[in-house]
């Protein structure tokens, strides 16, 4: 294995793929420290104020004199003025269509989407009705009508912190109806029980709207107060459960185009290998995926930040490079009147993985994104309505994230971690990808890909196919490790933006 990696030739870095001791020679230079595996050793002299670039991409700005060999991170490296030419669509190249056809095995719902999955949900409109919901789901689950289904995976109680103490008219409260209601059609479930409380500011009445929310008339509603109290509505929520289970039961998989799989992907405790191995192995995954006409949904806009221009060159409009434009220039501001910063996103786990800014943060996450053309730009949870490859604006907070990529209507998540993550997205599988060996051997019973072995032969082609492969298998039924271990209960975390009062 080699020890070290310089990922392009206007690099002014290497990178260490081991523990490397001081005077180890990485080129022609002798190493001054000991290096981490992951992080950065200066291929030449940098003067203060010299720009550094990774992946032929600035990173940063030398805070002092970096002489060759020396071990380049927080210490000596900051956030540089990052400004690029956006160049709408400068770069964007149509994949060719993929020659085979593929199919899975999913369940076509009635409004013409694709599940993965067949969960019953209880969803809630507020806080106020969370317990109820879960006492709803614990006390159908332990019925014999509810053990003799065949084809129903589970009920999965949606609960969060929001829904009232909040203006009901603002952008925060629009963000929440957009992820209740998407939810509620997320085609993973088969039926949707409401619960609200009934003096909330998120009306159920306004949830429901004059679409009755599904399609499929698998649906109802009801509210705490109005229905008698936490027993009657206990009693009345398992009740319209069972009349919802039988229908949910005669849901069975049948062969789908993998044109109808939709992938929210994500990229978690981040290291210093996430763009050299899981990251563009799934950008290669996703170009195979948007090749068969499926669509992949890169998100985390704080995680894009500094790299947003790699994604406008790739636009197929001017008007949709401007709205992921704006999308960042709706962030500076946002963190700016909250007193934060862009570069704050990098967390204390990625630095000691070996990143340093944001700038090289993102420049690894956009990787995810292949090489496809972005079709369209949308906000948190707003229902994806094109084929391709797309954006959806989201914090970087994980949870939050796939919450929002959820509502969108992801079928499926993706999850590159390299420091290791233990999550599930209930009612959506999530497929876990380690960028190192190390973690995934550590942390095996809880990683569903390798793409270490990278480092040593694997060909990123090779290994976006493996996940290809695996999306089709997990989208099929089989379970993820995250399914195996009983995740997901505890993921749904809807955006709260705006005062709480």
């Amino acid at each position: 294995m080699a020890r070290f990696i310089v990922l392009n030739p206007e690099d002014s870095v290497a990178i260490a793929l081991a523990d490397l001791p001081g005077g180890e020679m990485v080129e022609d230079t002798a190493l001054l420290e000991p290096v981490p595996r992951g992080h950065k050793i200066a291929r030449s002299d940098i003067a203060p104020g010299g720009l550094v670039r990774r992946y032929g991409q600035i990173i940063g700005q030398a805070t002092q004199t970096i002489p060759a060999g020396a071990h380049v991170h927080v210490h000596n490296l900051a956030m540089a003025d990052h400004t690029a030419d956006y160049a709408f669509g400068a770069d964007m190249r149509p994949l060719a269509p993929a020659n085979e056809p593929r199919n899975f095995m999913g369940y076509r719902r009635a409004d013409g989407q694709a599940g993965t999955r067949n969960y019953l949900g209880v969803l809630t409109s507020v806080n106020c009705s969370g317990s109820v919901a879960r006492f709803i789901a614990e006390e159908a689950e332990k019925t014999d009508w509810f053990r003799a289904l065949k084809n129903v995976d589970g009920i999965v109680p949606i609960v969060h912190g929001s829904g009232c103490g909040m203006s009901g008219t603002d952008e925060g409260y629009q963000t929440l109806f957009r992820t209740l209601q998407g939810y509620a059609r997320n085609p993973n479930f088969s039926g949707i029980l409401l619960v609200g409380l009934g003096c909330e500011v998120m009306q159920i009445p306004d949830l429901i709207g004059t679409a009755r929310l599904r399609g499929d008339g698998n649906f109802k509603y009801m509210t705490i107060q109005q229905t008698g109290g936490t027993r009657r509505t206990v009693e009345a929520g398992v009740e319209m459960l069972r009349g919802m289970a039988q229908k949910a039961d005669a849901c069975t998989r049948e062969p789908i185009p993998v044109s109808e799989i939709v992938i929210g992907m994500q990229c978690g405790g981040s290291d210093g290998y996430s763009g050299i191995t899981a990251n563009p192995a799934l950008g290669v995954a996703s170009d195979i995926l948007v090749a068969h006409g499926g669509t992949t949904i890169l998100s985390e806009t704080t995680e894009i930040y500094g790299a947003e221009h790699l994604l406008t060159r790739r636009a197929v409009s001017p008007e949709v490079g401007q709205k992921l434009i704006d999308r960042i220039h709706w962030w500076e501001d946002y963190t700016a009147r909250n007193k934060g910063e862009m570069n704050n996103n990098p967390s204390p786990g990625n630095k000691k993985g070996g990143l340093t800014t944001i700038l090289e943060k993102s420049l690894g996450a956009v990787a995810k994104g292949g090489a496809a053309p972005l079709s369209g730009v949308y906000l948190f949870g707003e229902p994806i309505d094109t084929k391709g490859f797309v954006f959806m604006d989201s914090p970087g907070y994980d949870p939050c994230s796939v919450t929002g990529q959820v509502a969108s209507g992801a079928n499926l998540i993706v999850f590159t971690t390299g420091r290791g993550s233990v999550s599930g997205y209930k009612p959506v599988p999530c497929i876990k990808v380690a960028t190192n060996s190390e973690m995934f051997a550590r942390m095996e019973e809880d990683m569903d890909i390798n793409t270490g072995d990278i480092l040593t032969g694997t060909t990123l082609e090779e290994k976006g196919r493996e996940m290809f492969e695996m999306f089709i298998r997990v989208a099929s039924g089989e379970a993820t490790k995250s399914e195996a271990l009983g995740f997901g209960g505890a993921e749904f975390v809807p955006w709260q933006i705006g005062a709480v009062m």
